[in-house]
């Protein structure tokens, strides 16, 4: 049997895409917005974000959506931020755009890729659809500057 270059190509195409659904069902492949973020973030509750405002804490509140790629990309940044060991003690509450509309409208934000930073009680900070490290650290550092 002769195999041509398309047949080639096109063998190596469907094991690469199998290799990639098994990964993916077996968890191997993460998503990146949620496995860089997840450990250090939360999913906004009103009574946690008032009691981290109450403690003094630097905050975040990411406004985003599972199906917003400017979102998923804030996440990558945002994780690689805490990966580097920045900002230890910022607590990151994660809003739903899809279920928490009506929250992120008393926040002023009016779509996804919304991000919103506290020093206590005061908003020090906001951002919309900002994907650069070096904005969002800027964005971050805000809740850290007297």
């Amino acid at each position: 049997m002769k195999l041509t270059i398309p047949a080639i190509v096109l063998f190596t195409t469907v094991c690469f895409a199998c290799v990639g659904a098994a990964a993916s069902a077996t968890g191997l492949i993460f998503n990146t917005q949620q496995e860089m973020t997840t450990e250090r973030s939360e999913p906004f509750t009103q009574e946690r974000f008032e009691a981290a405002q109450a403690a003094g804490h630097p905050i975040l509140v990411d406004i985003s959506a599972t199906w917003c790629p400017t979102c998923r990309r804030q996440g990558e940044v945002i994780g690689q931020i805490l990966d580097r060991g920045e900002f230890a003690d910022l607590v990151i509450l994660k809003l739903d755009w899809d279920d928490q509309r009506q929250i992120a409208h008393s926040f002023g934000a009016r779509r996804q890729s919304t991000l919103v930073v506290y020093r206590g009680t005061d908003e020090v900070g906001r951002a919309i659809a900002i994907t650069s490290d070096d904005a969002i650290q800027s964005l971050l550092s805000q809740a850290y500057v007297d």
